[in-house]
């Protein structure tokens, strides 16, 4: 195991990931922003290096065992073999805490089950499409109603966000939407007295995270015009422009394949270890 400190392997690992793209984007996502600034505060581990198997990219640091939103981890594979040997490896996960992995390939689910029998560890796995649009360049600006103008969420909105989010409701979520506030960038539409209408925000992974149009505003056009603002600009940044979406979600898939989006082959999927220690509070 190897975690990439030095600028000039960063650099080369992002362009062999582009090379294994689209089953690379979850990892890929995060090396773009280490390479620009590292805002989240990242760092990705292989299982070799330059003739890496497998890698994961996830935050610096220790977190508390139970809080499984900043123990979040991107996996991306050539080997299913050296993936498997990655995370087994000293001091690559902590199996006594709460902590997610996700990717968008099989083995991503089949490793962590496997090791997790042997270790008696619980697992939870929930399943998305993820979407990918092919040239963002396309997407043309949309005209705003007037009495819609373009804004930026703050903390004072994070009770707000955390209440509307399928994931919220505790002291780990609240803190990890205001570190995305804080970290990555955010768009939200609002009314004349500067109420909240529509928001989309993106994560330390590159990929679209939490859209929510408030219920009275819904039918609009809101969220329509609110991804394709976003859409734009992070492809004016370099990133690829892409999201996990639950799949019984029909309006999000239905909206994102107008726009021209395209749903990748199989499943994004986030495996939760520990879910029991991921649920206690503080």
């Amino acid at each position: 195991m190897q975690i990439l400190t030095c600028p000039a392997q960063l650099q080369r690992l992002e362009a062999a990931l582009r090379s294994s793209l689209p089953r690379a984007l979850p990892v890929y996502g995060a090396v773009l922003n280490i390479n620009r600034g590292n805002p989240g505060d990242f760092e990705v581990v292989v299982d070799a290096w330059p003739d890496f198997g497998a890698v994961l990219a996830r935050r610096r640091g220790e977190a508390p065992v139970n809080d499984s939103y900043r123990s979040l981890n991107s996996a991306f594979y050539r080997d299913v073999g050296a993936y498997r040997a990655l995370l087994e490896s000293p001091g690559c996960l902590r199996w006594d805490a709460a902590f997610h992995i996700f990717g968008l390939q099989d083995g991503v689910v089949t490793v962590s089950q496997d090791i997790a029998l042997a270790k008696g560890v619980e697992l939870e796995v929930t399943e998305y499409y993820t979407y990918l649009h092919p040239d963002p360049s396309t997407l043309s600006e949309p005209q705003l109603d007037p009495d819609v103008q373009l804004g930026a969420l703050s903390p004072a909105h994070v009770e707000l966000l955390d209440s509307t989010w399928p994931y919220g409701g505790n002291t780990w979520s609240r803190r990890y939407l205001h570190e995305l506030l804080q970290r990555f960038p955010h768009l939200c539409l609002q009314g004349p007295a500067g109420d909240l209408l529509c928001w989309v925000l993106s994560d330390g992974f590159g990929a679209g995270a939490h859209g929510y149009t408030v219920p009275a505003q819904r039918r609009r056009g809101l969220m329509r015009a609110l991804t394709i603002m976003a859409a734009r600009r992070a492809h004016a940044r370099g990133f690829p422009v892409y999201g996990h979406t639950a799949t019984g979600n029909r309006g999000m898939h239905r909206l994102q394949e107008e726009l021209g989006h395209r749903r990748l082959p199989g499943l994004c999927r986030f495996v939760l270890h520990n879910p029991g220690l991921a649920r206690a509070e503080l």
